[in-house]
C-alpha cells in the first residue's frame, strides 16, 4: 500500500497558523491553479479597480517612467505575477529600440519559464534573466550587473500585504541593493470611501468569497483534511484611519477538522476567526515618510483621475 506524500512546508506553515491564537493563514497559499483562475476573475470584476487602473497609470505614464532609463540597463520586477502590467513598459521599450535586460521573479520556476517564453515570443531579442525565489532572500546577492543603471518594479499594491517590520525590512533589502543611478517603481492603493474598498474584497458575485474559502479546499486536497467549507465565512473588514483591510475565515459553529497530513484535527469555536490576508492603503503623505524613513526620495508621482491608485518613482539617497 502506497504511502500519500505532502508538501511538507505547505504542512508546516499550516500546522504552525492553525495552532496559533487567533489563527492565521498564509495568503501565498492562495494561488493554486484554481486560485490562479479565481484571481483573473476578480480582476476583471467592477468592484476591483485595483488591476484596471494601475494598467491605466502604467500606460498614460510609460514614457515619463521610462525617461531617464538608456540602453544598457537592468529592469528587475519582483512578484511577477502573469507580468501583463510590465508588459505595457516591456512593449514600450522593444517599440523604442532600447536596450536591457529583464530580471521578472516569482517563487514558481514554472511560472519564469512559462513568462521566458511568452515574452521572448511577444518581443523576440529582449534578454530574459529569470530569477526565482524569495525576494528578501535574493536581494541579498543581487545578480544582475550592478555597474549598469537598474529600474526596479514592485507593482500591484504588494507592499500593503506586510506588516511594518515586514515592509521596513523589504524596503531597507531594497535600498541596499540599489546604486545611485537606481530607480524603484513602488505601487500603493490610496485610501478613499470605505464602501470602495470593502467592495473590491467582498464582490456581488462572491468571487473574492470562493477565492478565500478556496485556501480551504486546497488544505482539503493537499493536506488531506475535512474542511466544510459551508461551515466557514467570509469576511473581510476595513479600518479607513489604520488603512488595513484585512480578511478572515470565521467558524459559524463549533467544530473539528482533521489534517491527515499533520495526524491531528483542529477544533474551532463558533465564531472563531482564521485570518487570510491584509491589504494596506496609504495616504499620499504616508507614502512621502514611508519614502523619507526608508531613505528613498521620492522623485515622480503617478496616479490615476479618481485618485484610486498611485505608482511613485522613487531614487535611493
Amino acid at each position: 500500500m502506497s504511502v500519500k506524500s505532502f508538501d511538507q512546508q505547505f504542512a508546516q506553515h499550516v500546522a504552525s497558523g492553525l495552532d496559533q491564537h487567533p489563527k492565521k493563514l498564509s495568503s501565498q497559499y492562495f494561488y493554486d491553479a484554481r486560485g490562479d483562475k479565481l484571481f483573473q476573475q476578480i480582476m476583471a470584476l467592477p468592484e476591483y479597480y485595483l488591476t484596471r487602473t494601475e494598467f491605466d497609470i502604467l500606460q498614460n505614464n510609460k514614457k515619463e517612467i521610462l525617461a531617464s532609463m538608456h540602453n544598457g540597463f537592468n529592469l528587475v520586477e519582483w512578484g511577477v505575477g502573469d507580468g501583463k502590467k510590465s508588459g505595457i513598459l516591456l512593449d514600450y521599450l522593444y517599440e523604442n529600440s532600447i536596450d536591457f535586460t529583464y530580471y521578472p521573479n516569482d517563487i514558481s520556476s514554472n511560472a519564469l519559464l512559462g513568462l521566458k517564453r511568452s515574452v521572448q515570443e511577444k518581443w523576440p531579442g529582449i534578454r530574459v534573466e529569470p530569477i526565482q525565489g524569495n525576494y528578501f532572500e535574493l536581494l541579498k546577492a543581487p545578480i544582475w550587473n550592478r555597474e549598469k543603471p537598474t529600474l526596479m518594479l514592485y507593482l500591484g499594491a504588494n507592499i500593503g500585504n506586510f506588516n511594518p517590520d515586514l515592509t521596513k525590512r523589504l524596503l531597507t533589502s531594497m535600498r541596499n541593493s540599489m546604486g545611485a543611478d537606481d530607480k524603484l517603481l513602488i505601487g500603493f492603493d490610496l485610501k478613499k470611501d470605505p464602501e470602495i474598498i470593502l467592495s473590491a474584497y467582498n464582490d456581488s458575485e462572491g468571487v473574492t468569497r470562493q477565492f478565500n474559502l478556496n485556501l480551504l479546499e486546497r488544505i482539503n486536497r493537499e493536506l488531506d483534511a475535512n474542511f466544510d467549507l459551508e461551515a466557514f465565512k467570509h469576511w473581510p473588514v476595513y479600518d479607513p484611519e489604520s488603512g488595513y483591510c484585512k480578511s478572515y475565515l470565521v467558524s459559524t459553529c463549533a467544530q473539528q477538522v482533521w489534517v491527515g497530513a499533520l495526524g491531528k484535527a483542529i477544533s474551532f469555536e463558533p465564531a472563531e476567526t482564521i485570518f487570510t490576508e491584509v491589504s494596506r492603503k496609504y495616504s499620499l503623505t504616508q507614502i512621502q515618510d514611508l519614502a523619507m524613513e526608508n531613505n528613498f526620495t521620492q522623485e515622480k508621482i503617478f496616479i490615476d483621475g479618481k485618485h484610486l491608485f498611485t505608482d511613485v518613482l522613487w531614487n535611493p539617497r
